[in-house]
């Protein structure tokens, strides 16, 4: 019988404003677009929605707005199964993501915290419930103390945590610490390190933390722990059509696969399908795919 992973997420929660365009502004330029949608997102709930739709027990721990948004929001994931009784509601507006994205399925963001710049701590229970999982998803898209001390907590109680560190910003000793496995793609694994080339910036990286994958975008991921492990996995190729959360998609999938107890080879490849599929899509918790849909990419 299948390991069902439990798995807590702490994190942003966002309503995504997007706008599709042919291509995107230049500074001070006007264009016009041809669709405009508003879709669940946050790098917090799209990690908990995509891991629970690749069949984790997920609970999302954070905050939404007192506003039409935080229904929504709480409503999309509880649709997709995640537990939400440790999303607290406060007052005021809840987070929004402003994204462009044009006809190559590129993307910019301007991401406005809102109810997440309140996430400075733990609010009382939600050290338990990330002790009751194996697994905790961590982001900075909410405060870098609230980051902080759910690594703390995670690291005191015995479970995973692992860390995807975007938006890109320095991160403190401390974090990095209480960090079991690093998730930057290669332009904030070189943001962290100096280094250009995602292998020097892996071998750097291992000076702080014990484990990292670097994911490469249409290349693929590049794997490195502190035994001397070396992996590089290819993605499917594929036309992309939005590639917004296809990083959020890629971790909450191969948090499942790795508490499943997958191989990490493995766990990789899968969660590249999954990245794979979502990009595919248009929007960040819209696009990503069941378990079954990522089953059947990567079935020989």
């Amino acid at each position: 019988m299948r390991l069902t992973p439990r798995i807590s997420v702490l994190g942003s929660t966002n309503m995504d404003l997007v706008a599709y365009v042919a291509k995107a502004p230049d500074r001070g330029e006007t264009v016009t677009g041809r669709e405009f949608r508003t879709i669940p997102g946050g790098k917090g709930a799209n990690q908990a929605i995509a891991a629970a739709r690749a069949g984790g027990d997920v609970t999302m721990i954070g905050a939404v707005g007192a506003d039409d948004f935080g229904v929504r929001l709480r409503g999309a994931l509880g649709e997709s199964g995640v537990d939400t009784s440790r999303l607290r509601t406060v007052e005021g507006a809840s987070g929004t993501a402003h994204i462009v994205v044009d006809d190559e399925g590129g993307n910019a963001i301007v991401v406005v915290p809102g109810a997440n710049g309140t996430v400075t701590g733990l609010a009382p229970g939600d050290a338990e419930a990330i002790e009751a999982t194996d697994t905790l998803l961590l982001q900075l898209e909410i405060p870098l103390e609230g980051v902080l001390t759910g690594a703390r907590t995670a690291r005191e109680r015995g479970v995973r945590t692992i860390l995807t560190p975007a938006p890109a910003q320095p991160l403190p000793p401390e974090l990095l610490a209480a960090t079991d496995l690093l998730v930057p793609n290669e332009h904030e694994a070189a943001a962290l390190t100096g280094r250009t080339d995602p292998h020097e910036a892996a071998e750097a990286l291992l000076e702080q933390v014990p484990e990292l994958v670097i994911t490469l975008g249409s290349v693929g991921s590049l794997y490195a722990d502190r035994s001397g492990t070396r992996l590089t996995v290819p993605a499917p190729q594929v036309k992309a059509v939005d590639t917004t959360a296809a990083g959020d998609t890629f971790v909450g999938a191969l948090a499942v696969a790795l508490g499943e107890g997958r191989p990490m080879p493995d766990a990789l490849a899968w969660a590249s399908a999954a990245a794979a599929l979502s990009v595919q899509r248009p929007g960040a918790s819209a696009s990503m795919p069941a378990r079954a849909d990522i089953d059947a990419a990567v079935r020989p």
